[in-house]
């Protein structure tokens, strides 16, 4: 990878339909750039200026991102970055850095560092101390969560489940009981055993969203529980595209009974002073803490 003087001889331009813009000059920094997750025109102008002023612009497959630097006349020339070569590439990605340097880091879709090795891009230039710049856009985590229906006051991004069956229910057990929507990248060729497996651990009555080909053609949002979604996506169903499974959190559990609060505030203020005693109880039962002191104060005056 040559970083000497590639930059230096082509145009820092970009084409936005028939108007030719001159990119601004970027100071020296890591620029982690979100690009279009299938519909192209969803990049935005400060990603646009970003890739086509950067010095040098590193991608995970040069062919799919000289498909976007194409469609807006982009010269740069992107460098291949991928969990295969990154041991190779990221230290001479830094040292272009050190050098005063700008660096790009695309993605071939998203976000740059969701579920991809541009996280050890990004973690090396910290440690080492260098500007590193989030130039945000598409992400589709957040489009399958804002188009499938479901809660998004409090959501987790979990990247893939495991392939194993076994691994994978483990790893729904783990996530099931979170106070928050799920959010799952799968393969087309799982999600059968994926919904089959989330129906059996979560409950057949959890609401869902099978989220597939985002901002593409054949965009497609199946809403439905965990149990129908499993029964539409059977052994026998061919699925095509890329996935993203969404998850609503779990029904919250019911209060618990008066009597049986205040039972457990006078059990344990038996070992424990009061404060511990109302802590205690409020990890057990989810109440307020500074509710369950109260309480307490007020059964042991009573008594």
């Amino acid at each position: 990878m040559s970083t000497d003087t590639d930059s230096d001889h082509r145009a820092k331009t970009f084409r936005l339909h028939d108007h030719l813009i001159v990119a601004r000059p970027l100071e020296p920094a890591l620029y982690l750039v979100a690009t279009p997750i299938g519909n192209l025109s969803d990049i935005t102008l400060r990603a646009l200026d970003v890739l086509a002023g950067a010095d040098v612009l590193a991608c995970e497959d040069t062919r799919v991102t000289r498909i976007l630097l194409d469609r807006y006349g982009i010269a740069t020339r992107p460098y291949a970055y991928h969990e295969h070569n990154a041991a190779e590439v990221g230290p001479k990605l830094i040292e272009a850095l050190a050098s005063g340097k700008s660096v790009a880091l695309v993605s071939d879709a998203g976000t740059p560092l969701v579920s991809d090795p541009g996280y050890r891009l990004g973690r090396l230039a910290i440690d080492a101390g260098l500007k590193v710049v989030p130039i945000p856009g598409p992400s589709a985590p957040l489009a399958a969560l804002v188009g499938s229906g479901l809660p998004n006051d409090a959501f987790l991004f979990a990247g893939f489940l495991p392939v194993k069956d076994k691994a994978r229910r483990e790893r729904l057990q783990d996530l099931g009981g979170i106070q928050a929507t799920l959010i799952f990248f799968e393969s087309p060729h799982r999600i059968g055993a994926t919904l089959a497996a989330a129906a059996s651990v979560l409950g057949e009555n959890r609401k869902a969203a099978v989220c597939r080909e985002l901002t593409k053609t054949f965009e497609e949002f199946r809403r439905g529980t965990l149990g129908e979604l499993s029964a539409y996506y059977d052994a026998d169903r061919q699925v095509k595209g890329e996935i993203v499974l969404v998850i609503a959190p779990p029904d919250a559990p019911p209060a618990p009974d008066e009597e049986d609060v205040d039972a457990l505030l006078m059990h344990l203020s038996e070992t424990l002073p009061a404060g511990k005693a109302a802590t205690e109880a409020a990890r057990q039962t989810g109440l307020p803490r500074k509710q369950l002191y109260a309480r307490l104060l007020a059964l042991k005056e009573g008594s």
